[in-house]
């Protein structure tokens, strides 16, 4: 093995691309409505997965939990009623990586209720 012992480098060996690069999601979500924990929830599932990958979030209207990857809208919680699955969102994001087209998540859980 090369280089000093302890040392871990978190980068791909040379040549090689890290996972996710070159995509670009965009979360944008309703904070009053107490969103955020799912966005930092879905964002740091994607990025143990996808380190490379770009994720912006942005506030939104009343309601919204919408996901664009690489500027299309993959997600809507205004259409779908509730929130994305992660393994769906990464299947997508693997999609995307890899050219692929996407393809709408039309599954989702149903966002918490409280009795």
């Amino acid at each position: 093995m090369s280089g000093e012992p302890g040392q871990v480098s978190l980068a791909p060996p040379l040549g090689e691309v890290e996972p996710g690069s070159g995509v670009r999601i965009v979360v944008e979500y309703c904070e009053p409505c107490g969103f955020e924990a799912t966005y930092l929830e879905l964002a740091s599932a994607v990025k143990e997965q996808y380190p490379g990958i770009e994720i912006e979030s942005r506030l939104g209207g009343t309601g919204a939990f919408e996901i664009e990857i690489n500027g299309q809208l993959v997600f809507s919680k205004l259409e779908n009623g509730g929130f994305p699955y992660e393994k769906d969102l990464i299947e997508a994001i693997r999609r995307a990586s890899n050219g692929e087209p996407l393809q709408k998540i039309t599954n989702s859980r149903p966002p918490c209720v409280i009795l």
